[in-house]
């Protein structure tokens, strides 16, 4: 029985079946691109979550050509409802991180998308 192209994709990239890669998954394709050991890929890839996280925390932008940047938006208090209630309640100010698709990245998906 021939396997289509979408679920030989899925079977290379979604170890866990879900369709979701999840950091084991990346640091399984590190250590099999880089021919190196699983703990050493699971360093690389949490030396750069570590890195990335560090940065945003410091209130630095991340930019990574092709794919997208990160960065941190701020958002005022708001009056919200309870959805079980109803009742009113304060939202109070956050800041949060956020991700815009770089062009590459985006037309690379919906390409895909199209094909």
């Amino acid at each position: 029985m021939a396997i289509s192209p979408c679920e030989y994709y899925k079977n290379q990239w979604f170890a866990n079946g879900e369709g979701t890669v999840n950091k084991s998954d990346l640091i399984e394709k590190v250590s099999e691109r880089l021919g190196v050991h699983k703990q050493l890929a699971e360093f690389i890839v949490n030396s750069i979550f570590d890195d990335m996280t560090d940065a945003l925390i410091r209130g630095e932008g991340i930019e990574i050509r092709g794919f997208g940047s990160f960065s941190i938006r701020e958002y005022k208090s708001y009056v919200g409802r309870n959805p079980k209630t109803g009742e009113k309640i304060e939202v109070k100010p956050k800041k949060l991180p956020f991700f815009k698709v770089g062009k590459d990245l985006k037309e690379r998906v919906m390409a895909k998308v199209k094909a």
